[in-house]
């Protein structure tokens, strides 16, 4: 495809999330999308003030892949969540600004007006008391890595005492193991390093994780085994965008449209395989039953 024929698919997709708008969040919100000129900048609303500096400030992670990818001989970045970043600046006519962050700083920084958008981020009962998140941009789901030649599609499957299970102690894993596991031998270590280590050597007979950090391990080692997302019951915790808490609400209803219009369309699981590319995961080793 030639770079006009580029430009001429992405103005399509901005006046097509222009029209989803105009339908879906009311003909406020997409006049205050089309028409940047009437923007009022204000103090206490992100989405004006991002327009009128013409600069969107995001956290950037880095080392957490698929979301956030730093080159360090360049300095730049790439990701899914900067696949994410760069359509919502040119959906926007803005310029992209990074502070690099950690998850948990993601929010001080939201907080404390350092940045506008803080990317790949749980919407836990604590954070939503201090911050606001827009629609669920995937349930990021759980299930085991699995020791070559282990069957295993449910929870039942690897519920048993002859089933050894390593996660790392104190974190979500070891909870949902613990929780749906209950009768396996679960040895808890103190790393995630540890829990690798332990796989690769075959002292156990899988791992309970999340399925980015699954399906990463085994794209930077393929002899850990293979990915299943276990089901009955299915587990999963919600992956959002957080904002800061202000009384008007475009820029967080503007994102949620806009993370439901690019679901719908197929465009949000493209830029996700495309980031987990980055780590050595190949498409065909993405789950179909992921819901992105």
């Amino acid at each position: 495809m030639t770079t006009p024929d580029n430009s001429k698919v992405s103005e399509d997709r901005r006046e097509a999330l222009r029209y989803a708008l105009a339908i879906g969040s009311g003909a406020a919100l997409a006049s205050a999308l089309v028409s940047p000129a009437s923007a009022q900048a204000s103090a206490d609303n992100t989405l004006d003030r991002v327009r009128a500096n013409k600069v969107l400030r995001i956290a950037v992670l880095p080392g957490e892949l698929p979301y956030f990818n730093k080159d360090l001989a360049t300095g730049n970045w790439s990701g899914f969540s900067i696949e994410m970043a760069n359509d919502i600046a040119k959906l926007l006519d803005v310029k992209l600004e990074y502070t690099e962050s950690t998850y948990g700083n993601s929010i001080l920084d939201l907080q404390s007006n350092k940045i506008d958008l803080g990317f790949a981020l749980n919407p836990t009962p604590q954070r939503a008391l201090v911050v606001d998140f827009c629609a669920t941009v995937f349930p990021h789901p759980f299930g085991a890595m699995l020791k070559k030649g282990m069957e295993a599609k449910t929870w039942a499957d690897i519920n048993k005492p002859e089933v050894t299970i390593a996660v790392d102690v104190g974190s979500a894993n070891e909870t949902v193991a613990r929780r749906f596991a209950p009768n396996a031998t679960i040895k808890s270590l103190k790393s995630r390093d540890e829990v690798m280590l332990e796989m690769s050597s075959g002292r156990v007979d899988c791992v309970v994780n999340a399925l980015v950090l699954g399906l990463t391990a085994i794209g930077k080692n393929a002899n850990l085994g293979t990915y299943k997302i276990l089901q009955s019951p299915s587990v999963a915790i919600p992956s959002s965008m957080a904002v800061r808490r202000e009384p008007d609400k475009r820029w967080r209803d503007f994102l949620s449209v806009w993370v439901d219009y690019n679901r719908g369309i197929g465009q949000m699981r493209e830029w996700f395989v495309k980031g987990l590319s980055l780590a050595g995961v190949k498409p065909e080793d993405v789950p179909v039953e992921l819901n992105i």
